[in-house]
């Protein structure tokens, strides 16, 4: 196997997901080139310079689904120039079928990518021999990328049984996960996979997992969160790695504070890991939250994820005013700064 350009090793700290900035006009029907790339770069590199470990692309808020060919193509070799290997920047190539992601994957290696985002394609549910081959597939045609396992249950319309968590473990290409929903299973999965693949929470559940793997729980994924300024959770990594509990559990909360007004069907419910209602609308409501935290200038959503209830759009606003908030309170005071 070739050499991997990222590696188990890596999957450390924070990987931040960033949206794919559009035009004012993105949102029309005839829109072409609907890509803000100067916002891209800049936005990539306020994400290095603020201190993430990793940034990660075309996600679902950042709207791969819905970016022509030359979209897709000019934003990640834009978003890999940018960071110019200041941190891994690791790509999502996913399609529908295999021969357009593996396309796809070989050119963000071209480009310099260091690995790969990848869920599974979604039009019908893959049953899983046709997922565990669609990996192997993807690995073994750019054995030089590290594969992050997107596993988002809403997106992708169904979870992974143990034992094809298991059989992804041995795909040497697969490194880390993205771990989409932290339910019931992530305990029992983390155990089952050990030190093969760095099992990410998002980081409002990453203190908890943390307690629960003091040795293994050493990354999350962060997606709208960091992308609205990522001060509060690379504070969280600081105070998690360097065993501020207090502290880590009280930047815990206050993340959580951002959150309560972002889901639509409350706090609780989001708490409790199910969320129709945000897997619904996921793409503009994070997008609109990003906006309104003003890091990163996401833009319009393209269609046909641009029409969302306007209650819920106002939740979404003021989750990124509360971010825009905490932010400003941690550049004041720092609680790491704190004796322990």
């Amino acid at each position: 196997m070739a050499e991997l350009r990222l590696t188990y090793e890596d999957v450390q700290g924070v990987f931040s997901i960033m949206p794919t900035p559009a035009t004012d006009d993105a949102d029309q029907v005839d829109a072409e080139d609907t890509v803000d790339l100067d916002e891209a770069a800049r936005g990539a590199r306020s994400l290095v310079e603020d201190d993430v470990d990793a940034v990660m692309i075309n996600g679902t808020f950042g709207e791969a689904a819905t970016l022509t060919e030359r979209e897709w193509r000019d934003f990640t070799e834009t978003v890999v120039e940018a960071v110019d290997g200041a941190v891994p920047v690791v790509a999502g190539p996913l399609t529908l079928n295999t021969r357009t992601t593996i396309d796809r994957a070989k050119f963000a290696r071209e480009v310099g990518a260091d690995g790969l985002l990848l869920g599974r394609p979604m039009w019908c549910q893959l049953n899983e021999p046709a997922t565990l081959q669609f990996y192997r597939d993807v690995a073994n045609a750019v054995p030089e990328l590290g594969i992050v396992v997107y596993y988002n249950t809403a997106a992708f319309k169904g979870g992974f049984s143990y034992d094809l968590w298991d059989d992804l473990a041995d795909i040497e290409q697969v490194v880390g996960a993205k771990y989409g929903s932290f339910d019931v299973k992530y305990y029992d999965t983390f155990r089952s996979i050990g030190d093969r693949v760095r099992l990410m929470p998002i980081e409002y559940e990453w203190y908890k997992a943390h307690r629960w793997f003091p040795e293994g729980a050493v990354a999350c994924w962060s997606g709208t969160c960091a992308s609205s300024g990522p001060l509060p959770v690379t504070l969280l990594r600081d105070a998690i790695l360097a065993g501020r509990d207090g502290v880590a559990e009280e930047l815990t909360d206050r993340i959580w504070w951002t959150n309560e007004p972002f889901h639509p069907e409350g706090d609780a419910v989001r708490r409790a890991g199910e969320s129709e209602e945000f897997a619904r609308y996921t793409i503009p409501l994070d997008k609109i939250r990003i906006q309104a935290a003003e890091y990163i200038d996401a833009g319009p959503c393209r269609r046909p994820y641009h029409i969302i209830p306007e209650e819920y759009a106002e939740g979404a606003r003021e989750s990124g005013r509360r971010w825009q908030e905490l932010v400003a309170e941690l550049e004041a005071d720092n609680p790491l700064e704190r004796p322990a």
